[in-house]
């Protein structure tokens, strides 16, 4: 199993969430581009990934509900419900072989 599979199915079999009103994105030539990629898996849908991609995957884990909001500035995310989240980033590169993490 690797461990996007690993955060994937972690919340399911705990308190925990992922929330789904937030994603990934791919990087370019701007900071958010297409493909939006999310962090919570859907059966049979998203992009073939091809190589030359880059991609920021970001999941964002909640302590209860996955439901969050937007403060009046429209930047601050809080959870619905005031629990707990964490946020985390990597920016991926994929390539003919084995992705590469170029954000270590």
């Amino acid at each position: 199993m690797t461990s996007l599979q690993r955060s994937r199915n972690m919340p399911k079999v705990s308190a925990f969430g992922v929330v789904r009103d937030l994603v990934g994105h791919g990087i370019g030539s701007h900071l958010h581009e297409d493909p939006e990629i999310p962090n919570f898996a859907r059966k049979r849908k998203g992009i073939l990934l091809q190589p030359g991609m880059t991609l920021a995957i970001e999941p964002m884990i909640t302590e209860g509900s996955y439901e969050v909001v937007w403060l009046d500035d429209d930047w601050t995310v809080m959870t619905e419900d005031g629990g707990w989240a964490a946020h985390y980033e990597n920016t991926i590169l994929i390539t003919e072989g084995e992705p590469e993490i170029l954000s270590l």
